[in-house]
């Protein structure tokens, strides 16, 4: 018999039952439930429950803080409830059952924004630390930079914007190689679509306010053309096109016949992606990040 055989007795009583229990899993601290009717869940009972530390639901998950006793507690919740213990993957796909349209959504895109949590925020402070040096006038009684005295500093500026842009103005390279890995189709075409967006090829996205219409280069098809615009730093038409990457993938995967999917599946994904990127979604999602910006700003 294991230590916590009468806690996971309880605590199984408290959550209603083997029969509400849709998934389980823990993590470092908690166990993560999906309930089939999270009302049932005696809440009151649990908190007072003397392994318990706390409650509270996320995500369709409830989570029941136990500390980091959880493993063995979950190993006697197992024998105890006769339920199969899943990965924590599958408890999330289970607790969209219990999401709305919009935490779904909002789900989705946490997915695709934390790995690159990582690089934004080095990004941040690299951008933060070099508008202190090359911006703000410090020096010669307030009318020269550290880096307008120094050539050192100069030279470090200089040298840290290559992580700078490489965070944030080929940004759309790695929402759109997230949103791949996110939904499980290739992620190399992933990475192909989104350096798409930010081509030198393209007329850079900060340089397009200050060209005149009629410099800006374009694609000539002969009976349209189509402006060559790049979306550097651009979040929604990253997403956008990302999504229909995603989609066409899926789309022709199924449909392909295997001996030749591995020629038509990439081709017929990638081509038609980029062309509706260029000329739909990117300019709406264009569209958007300005009407948002005008709102905030």
């Amino acid at each position: 018999m294991g230590k916590y055989i009468e806690d996971a007795k309880e605590l199984l009583t408290y959550v209603g039952g083997r029969t509400n229990i849709s998934a389980v899993t823990h993590c470092m601290t908690r166990m993560r439930f999906v309930l089939a009717d999270p009302a049932k869940a005696d809440v009151d009972n649990i908190e007072k429950m003397g392994i318990v530390k706390g409650t509270f639901t996320q995500a369709g998950q409830f989570q029941v803080i136990i500390g980091n006793e959880v493993s063995d507690f979950y190993d006697d919740f197992i024998a105890v409830s006769g339920i199969e213990g899943v990965d924590k993957a599958a408890v999330k796909k289970a607790a969209k059952a219990n999401q709305n349209v919009l935490q779904r959504l909002v789900g989705t895109l946490a997915e695709i924004f934390t790995p690159l949590l990582p690089a934004i925020i080095c990004g941040g402070l690299i951008l933060g630390f070099r508008n202190v040096i090359d911006s703000i006038q410090m020096f010669d009684h307030g009318t020269k930079t550290l880096v307008q005295i120094s050539q050192f500093w100069s030279g470090v500026d200089s040298f840290l914007w290559l992580i700078g842009e490489a965070v944030f103005h080929f940004l759309p390279v790695t929402i759109v190689w997230s949103i791949t890995k996110k939904m499980g189709t290739n992620q190399g075409l992933g990475i192909i679509l989104g350096i798409t967006l930010v081509s030198p090829q393209l007329l850079n996205a900060y340089a397009v306010a200050s060209t005149p219409a009629a410099k800006i280069p374009v694609w000539d098809f002969g009976f349209t053309t189509v402006q060559m615009i790049g979306y550097q730093g651009q979040v929604i038409p990253a997403i956008l096109a990302g999504f229909v990457l995603v989609y066409l993938e899926k789309f022709w995967r199924k449909v392909s016949p295997s001996a030749i999917s591995m020629i038509v599946v990439p081709f017929f994904s990638i081509v038609p992606a980029v062309l509706i990127a260029h000329t739909v979604v990117g300019p709406i999602g264009w569209t958007i990040g300005n009407f948002i910006s005008d709102v905030v700003w």
